[in-house]
């Protein structure tokens, strides 16, 4: 089960609906060592105990997130001889890959994640909200690609995952340039799907789909994750082949009969949640 407490979120789990909240906003939510560790806790024990059929991912305060907490930068210096700087090296890669993997978890969750933004959306967050599935913004909110401004190249998952939502052409403005990217030029090249023009709204109106997200089939959705994913990375022949090998052994007819049942019934269907995982061997 989730803990009660952590230094960088709320959790709040109801009617299936899991809302994870970055709550450091006097800190612009940056991204410390324990925010690393705790977000992909959160999200894989919601997802392999299956406590949700979709997570919500909002923030507090004046920006969504300012990105990597600078702090992470400190630790070390790659200056020295060749032995020290190849050590370095080596310990910087293996502490990039953990990150990544946080970040990931968000990707390889059965249930969809979706993001509501406000305010900046910098650097790390970029990555973060990359690995999403759907994403919403308030009209004040601007995107940026800080690692640039910062003598860096973004390495959490920016490049392989942004240009699925936009035009390459955007992304390589936005990277070679730094530059912040307006609500309104999202929404028109496909970064958000809506701009709403105060938090609450957004909100109401995020929360609003994934209720209805939560009310379909979850083992439906989860199919619909793992096709669109898929087929984002393989050819049209690989994916109807994996199309059909997925129905064929995970398409339930009893969902189906339920869904057909409550239709005709004009009530709400009543499915099962998506089965608890094992996170080790058994």
């Amino acid at each position: 089960m989730l803990k009660k407490t952590y230094e960088c979120f709320d959790v709040e789990i109801e009617d299936k609906i899991a809302h994870i909240v970055m709550k450091r906003g006097d800190a612009m939510n940056t991204m410390t060592r324990a925010f690393w560790n705790e977000l992909p806790e959160i999200v894989r024990t919601i997802d392999m105990e299956a406590l949700a059929r979709v997570i919500v991912i909002s923030s507090t305060g004046k920006h969504f997130s300012a990105g990597m907490d600078l702090a992470n930068f400190s630790n070390g210096s790659v200056t020295g001889d060749s032995h020290d700087r190849h050590v370095m090296a080596e310990k910087f890669r293996n502490d990039i890959r953990q990150i990544q993997s946080s970040f990931n978890a968000l990707e390889e969750a059965r249930m969809p994640v979706l993001f509501a933004c406000h305010g900046g959306v910098i650097g790390g967050a970029i990555d973060m909200i990359s690995a999403g599935d759907i994403r919403w913004c308030t009209r004040e909110t601007f995107f940026c690609i800080q690692e640039t401004n910062i003598a860096m190249t973004a390495d959490v998952g920016t490049y392989p995952r942004l240009q699925r939502y936009i035009p390459e052409g955007w992304v390589k403005q936005l990277s070679y340039t730094g530059e912040r990217l307006p609500a309104a030029r999202a929404r028109e090249i496909g970064l958000v799907n809506d701009v709403y023009d105060t938090h609450e709204e957004m909100m109401e109106a995020v929360m609003g789909i994934a209720r209805e997200i939560a009310s379909k089939n979850p083992l439906a959705v989860t199919g619909c994750k793992v096709m669109i994913n898929y087929g984002r990375d393989h050819s049209t022949a690989d994916t109807l082949d994996y199309i059909g090998v997925w129905n064929a052994s995970m398409l339930a007819p009893s969902h189906m009969q339920e869904a057909f049942e409550a239709r005709m019934e004009k009530r709400d269907a009543d499915y099962p949640d998506l089965a608890k995982l094992r996170d080790t061997p058994m």
